[in-house]
């Protein structure tokens, strides 16, 4: 029996249904649009012939099977980096395993960044194809208003953008009830096909989809560029794992999820046997005809819940990739009192919003968006099993025989679908592609640039230990009070607290070097999060303090402070203390340190990046900044 550590059945239930929400609201919406567009991708390649419909009910079966039951629910959810999944959690952790320095070390980030930059490319489409395509069903119960899709579409999305900056606590509760209603609305309405048509169920059989591959493989190789369409949103199992834990998300897979997703495509497959005509919109003509418009109204809900896990997902990848150096400091406003997790970052989601309507306006249907869709997503799988694979033997000492026997089958599938997606280049397929190399180009910038202003700003400041020595030959006057200077780290000294000493000759009775060490996990405990160094005298005016702090977690000094004087570490008043902050102006040099484009770009991010002052939670009437120009 599956053993839930320290948690109740009752609890592991609550998390479950929640979860139906939240993790599997993007996957569960797939039924709307995947197997019409099997069925009209290349000018209706796909035959509503009973081989055809047999063969894809299989592929899409046996993918599900094999790249969400067995890859994610499996194996993936197994390698959490305390407790938190998603790619550049992924990243991270298998960065801890490697040897440092060596070929792989550099590798497993890169990799993470790219998994990222795909992962914004999929938050762009998936809000605007799941939306349009539940509009769509309109045109089924109320015939003659398709001129209407869209406009009613640009509306639904802007109020769900719009409404990010109150958060998703409120609506949240909602979330997991309204998503269980649609798992048992998809159950039903595939099941009552299933009973009409019993004989769909051979389609479950993979001696289908090898009959269907082998005797058409040019047609079966286009028809998987649409098949991955119905596992979009596997990657939401590992990435929301923090927030339900993988217990209750296998559950809610295996119990409700996977049950009615097979059902409905079931019962799909046997409605377009007996009716070949209803391939153009298999979803709703499931549905009695007076049944078509609430049909239409829970799948424009259940879409606009599943565009809301996927945009909290894009502010979560965000974060973490900020605090392990790859994006400048973001703003972020934290919409629950009591959920840590629940975030908002304004930049991120008008960003999306600006990219998902220019989708909207310019495919202008979830067919034409369809087209795509499937290159981000099959990007990102093969990416996730890479660092599977190199965490699983690195850090589970995993032998050679047993990575082979994962890798090798996942490997050609999603190969296999990654290959089918690349014949959509030219139809719209490029446009993830480029969404992403925006991102990575970004994001690998960033990393670089700030890379090259530390070493720079390092040389300036000098070390630490001589400046200290002099403090203690030279007659610099004490003042009363403590000021805390906000600092990379202490080898080298504070450029604030060098100004404020050789110029205005003045020192604080206790001055606080604090660094700020943002970990590879994503949080850190109480106990560990202060590290203290006297730096080699207890009892001169000079301490540092490293604050330790998750890629999940807010940095908020004066918290950590007070903290660290609850534990005894430094007798500091967060309520009179100064902070000095080392503010550096940027210059574009000569050195071909990067291309000027590049440099450029830094400029720009750095130019925009959020104030420290809020970043940190400092008090802006006790907060002094003094700068220098860095050129780099």
């Amino acid at each position: 029996m599956e053993h839930v550590p320290n948690r109740s059945r009752r609890g592991v239930a609550g998390l479950a249904l929640g979860a139906l929400g939240v993790v599997f609201g993007d996957i569960g919406t797939s039924p709307l649009y995947a197997l019409q567009t099997v069925f009209s991708v290349d000018h209706n390649m796909v035959a509503t012939s009973a081989g055809d419909v047999f063969g894809v009910i299989s592929l899409v079966f046996w993918s599900v099977t094999l790249v969400v039951s067995v890859k994610y629910v499996v194996f993936i959810l197994r390698a959490d980096n305390d407790g938190e999944g998603g790619v550049m959690a992924l990243a991270a952790l298998a960065r801890t395993a490697v040897r440092p320095g060596g070929r792989r070390y550099g590798l497993v980030m890169l990799l993470g960044v790219l998994g990222a930059s795909l992962f914004y490319g999929d938050s762009v489409i998936t809000p605007a194809i799941s939306v349009m395509s539940a509009i769509e069903g309109l045109s089924v119960s109320t015939p003659g208003v398709e001129h209407l899709v869209v406009p009613i579409g640009a509306a639904i999305i802007t109020l769900l953008f719009a409404g990010q900056r109150f958060g998703t606590e409120l609506v949240g509760r909602f979330f997991g009830p309204v998503m269980a209603v649609w798992f048992a609305v998809l159950a039903v309405l595939g099941g009552a096909q299933v009973v009409r048509d019993p004989s769909i169920l051979a389609g479950l059989s993979p001696h289908y989809a090898v009959l269907f591959v082998v005797e058409h493989p040019g047609i079966a190789f286009v028809a998987m560029g649409a098949v991955v369409l119905s596992i979009t949103g596997a990657e939401a199992l590992y990435a929301d794992m923090g927030h339900f834990g993988p217990v209750p998300i296998r559950r809610a897979w295996f119990f409700v999820v996977f049950p009615a997703l097979t059902l409905n495509y079931l019962g799909q497959g046997a409605l377009i046997l007996r009716d070949p005509s209803t391939a153009v919109s298999p979803f709703f003509h499931l549905a009695p005809d007076a049944l078509g418009f609430p049909l239409v109204i829970l799948s424009t809900v259940a879409t606009v819940i599943a565009s809301q896990a996927v945009i909290s997902g894009a502010y979560s990848v965000s974060r973490q990739a900020e605090r392990l150096g790859y994006l400048p400091r973001l703003t972020v406003r934290h919409t629950s009192q009591r959920e840590r997790g629940q975030i908002y970052v304004p930049a991120v989601n008008w960003t999306l919003f600006v990219g998902v309507i220019a989708l909207l306006l310019l495919f202008g249907s979830s067919e034409r968006l369809a087209t795509a869709y499937g290159l981000a997503v099959t990007g990102t799988f093969l990416i996730t099993t890479t660092l599977f694979l190199i965490y699983a033997e690195a850090g589970w000492g995993w032998d050679r025989r047993r990575l082979l026997m994962i890798g090798i089958p996942l490997g050609l599938l999603e190969l296999t679908y990654f290959g089918a997606n690349l014949t959509k280049i030219l139809h719209g397929g490029w446009l993830p592609l480029f969404i992403a190399v925006l991102v990575a180009t970004v994001m690998l910038t960033w990393q670089r640039g700030r890379g090259l202003v530390t070493d720079r700003r390092t040389e300036m400041e000098g070390p630490l230990e001589p400046f200290i020595e002099w403090l203690h030959g030279d007659p610099v006057a004490k003042v009363p009070g403590t000021a805390v200077f906000l600092h990379p780290g202490k080898d080298s000294t504070p450029l604030a607290l060098r100004e404020n000493a050789t110029f205005n000759h003045v020192i604080h009775e206790l001055v606080l070097i604090v660094s700020i060490s943002s970990e590879n996990v994503p949080f850190v405990p109480d106990d560990e999060r202060v590290v203290l160094d006297h730096l080699g005298d207890p009892y001169d005016a000079i301490t540092h303090l490293t604050l330790r702090f998750g890629f999940q977690e807010e940095q908020d000094v004066p918290r950590a402070l007070a903290l660290a004087r609850a534990q005894g570490l430094v007798d500091v008043d967060t309520d009179d203390a100064y902070y000095f902050l080392s503010r550096i102006s940027l210059d574009r040099g000569a050195e071909p340190t990067m291309p000027p484009w590049r440099k450029r770009l830094f400029l720009a991010l750095a130019h925009n990046a959020a104030s420290p002052t809020g970043y940190f939670n400092l008090p802006e009437d006790r907060t002094v900044s003094m700068g220098a120009t860095v050129t780099f």
